[in-house]
């Protein structure tokens, strides 16, 4: 037994050491594996081994110590939780001997979870459930969970979506007070702000949309001039009906945005603002925020204007319809439509015309790629994926709303302050694999400076029809940053215009909401609540959560979808690629697949500055936008990735001009 003295002694060495001891702090960063990383706030990442990610959760901030553990090599210690984030998290209800789990499918946590027995809501084996840390597991490795809702099973009709929403924290249901507030409204609410609007319901406005579209909100018309056209878009003005910083707009502020999820979308105000008392219907009277601008006879812009005013859409139009009128088609709706809407659209397809010209010569256009729709069954899965046909008359609507929202810019850079997106091109880490790329492979083009407007501007141009053996374009978009929204104008690289801001969509983003609700300040100091910066990147990120939430569901219907196909080939394109293999995108249907190295004979490198996957011996290659043929290899449910099997590939030469990774 220990003396006084010796505890004494045993207590002074345990306080030195506490005092001595280096903690950093730093935030988790979980991995695919059992192993993670602690992000350091002083910028470096240090590894986790398993027994230490046991111990907490993805985000968690904590303080870890660090331990030599190989000549050179160090691993992470947790040593104190400081604050941790995830709280609620999705996965499947489990059972193993005696002892209940859930087994997250929230990315980072990479073991089950122990549900106690008064926490188990009463799910049974396979259901998807929604949980809550019921105990954090920083003491032993050893958390719990308690089950706050069962989300049904799967197979069950609908599940995706309901698993989706859960997963993403989205709500359904409305809350009582914006339901309240929506309930309220009705025609006649709409009729009591025409004071102080300008009449214009007698002119030829019409909306052009997809046949099931009901939350419509942009109306179009064109007059000739002497020196162009007048184009005038009229934007639902859902600002005019819903108070500043009233229940239904602090609602549309925390979803951010709608989603148009398959099947049943997501709306950002309930569907008697968006699809009805707002939306701008035909042959009712609604209230509209008008951008009327002179588009010159070069495609570029004059002087422009916003309006409140009342409208009343002469028709409801298909792109189908409108792209047909334009191509000269005559058929019994075509020949219904009154003479005013169609020399409107006459007029409106050649202005759409000049601003695609002008917008082709002075700034950048985005790619046409094949789209395509998801059709879904009774039972909510997909039935048939379609293509959908980008047609002139989408392009018309797309060269009217990139025109109105340069105005709205603009405007609002002449106020010194707004909401704008800005995208700044090319990622800051890739600037060294883009400098090597051209230097290489496109040496003329190495001059041009890609992170300047001007530079990023013309490279894009300049790449677009070069012969070169790397597809020198593809390479570039696979390398891009991501558009940010910010309160000062900047360059909106990717468009290639010196300033860019929506104000065209309302009723389906909070931002261009919230543009409207500036430029009406502005113009006749209407009420406002400004946001801060803290709620602008919180914005930002619920618009990217509600991305990774339609993405994640797709994925899902698809990956169900494709267990259906036959093992026949198929022709597709190589869309990305990666040091573990390529994905391939199908031209019949646009499903993505995954084509594994492994799968594939020999070793490959991948080389990060063409992205090219190389065979280490016989020199084989394969890289972005090369043809294909694949069969289908079945599905990693645990992922939800749809695996192809390679049975050729167009042949690609040079592989000695490019390096192994």
């Amino acid at each position: 037994m220990l003396n006084a003295d010796a505890l004494n002694q045993l207590r002074q060495l345990k306080t030195d050491i506490k005092q001595n001891k280096v903690v950093f702090p730093g935030t988790v960063k979980p991995t695919n594996g059992r192993f993670g990383f602690v992000a350091l706030d002083e910028g470096r990442d240090v590894f986790l081994p398993p027994e230490e990610m046991q111990k907490v959760l993805p985000g968690d901030r904590v303080n870890v110590t660090e331990q030599e553990v190989e000549k050179g090599k160090t691993q992470g210690v947790v040593d104190e939780l400081l604050e941790s984030h995830l709280t609620t998290f999705v996965g499947r209800y489990l059972i193993k001997g005696k002892g209940h789990f859930v087994a997250p499918e929230t990315p980072g946590i990479n073991r089950w979870i122990f549900i106690p027995p008064k926490e188990r809501m009463g799910a049974e084996p396979d259901d998807f459930i929604y949980c809550q840390i019921h105990r954090h597991p920083i003491k032993d490795g050893k958390g719990q969970a308690k089950v706050l809702r069962v989300i049904g099973k799967a197979g069950q009709p609908g599940i995706e979506r309901a698993f989706t929403l859960a997963n993403f924290d989205l709500a359904d249901a409305w809350p009582e007070e914006v339901q309240k507030q929506a309930d309220a409204l009705s025609e006649e609410s709409v009729a009591t702000h025409t004071e102080g609007r300008e009449d214009r319901t007698e002119q030829p406005y019409v909306t052009i949309d997809s046949p099931g579209t009901q939350d419509m909100d942009d109306a179009l018309m064109a007059t000739p001039n002497a020196t162009g056209w007048t184009l005038s878009i009229a934007i639902a003005d859902p600002t005019a009906m819903i108070e500043p910083g009233s229940p239904a707009e602090e609602e549309a502020f925390n979803r951010a945005t709608a989603i148009y999820f398959p099947g049943e979308p997501l709306p950002m105000l309930p569907d008697s603002i968006s699809t009805r008392l707002c939306s701008l219907m035909p042959d009712v009277p609604r209230l509209a925020l008008v951008c009327d601008l002179q588009v010159n006879n070069d495609g570029s812009l004059g002087d422009y204007s916003f309006r409140q005013a009342m409208i009343r859409s002469k028709g409801k139009l298909s792109y189908e319809l409108v792209s047909h009128l334009i191509e000269g088609r005559e058929d019994d709706e075509i020949k219904a439509l009154p003479d005013e809407v169609a020399n409107s659209l006459d007029q409106l397809h050649q202005a759409a015309t000049a601003l695609r010209k002008w917008r082709a010569e002075h700034a950048l256009l985005s790619q046409d790629r094949p789209e395509f729709r998801l059709r879904l069954d009774e039972n909510k899965r997909i039935r048939v994926i379609e293509p959908s046909v980008q047609n002139e008359a989408h392009r018309l609507v797309e060269e009217c709303m990139v025109a109105a929202n340069r105005c709205a810019a603009d405007f609002l850079t002449q106020q010194g302050k707004g909401l704008f997106i800005q995208h700044p091109g090319l990622r800051d880490d890739r600037t060294d694999n883009i400098r090597k790329l051209l230097e290489s492979h496109a040496p003329h083009l190495a001059e041009h400076d890609a992170n300047t407007a001007e530079g990023f501007k013309a490279l894009m141009k300049h790449s677009d029809q070069l012969a070169a053996e790397v597809p020198v374009k593809a390479i570039l978009s696979r390398q891009l940053a991501r558009a940010e929204l910010g309160f000062d104008a900047a360059p909106h690289q990717g468009m290639g215009l010196a300033a860019y801001t929506t104000f065209t969509s309302p009723l389906r983003k909070f931002s261009d909401f919230y543009v409207h609700r500036l430029i009406k300040a502005a113009l006749w100091n209407t009420p406002i609540k400004p946001l801060n910066s803290q709620q602008l990147e919180a914005l930002q990120a619920t618009q990217l959560r509600a991305r990774q939430a339609a993405n994640t569901l797709e994925t899902w219907l698809k990956a169900d979808y494709a267990k259906t196909l036959p093992e026949d080939p198929m022709e597709g394109t190589i869309s990305r690629t990666m040091p573990s293999g390529f994905f391939v995108r199908l031209d019949s249907n646009g499903l993505e697949g995954f084509v594994s190295c492994k799968d594939l004979e020999g070793k490959y490198g991948f080389d990060p500055v063409t992205l090219r996957l190389v065979h280490n011996k016989n020199g084989r290659i394969f890289q972005l936008e090369q043809r294909v043929t694949v069969s289908f290899a079945g599905v990693d449910d645990e992922r939800r990735q749809i695996n192809f099997k390679l049975i050729k590939a167009e042949e690609i030469t040079g592989a000695q001009e490019t390096t192994g990774g």
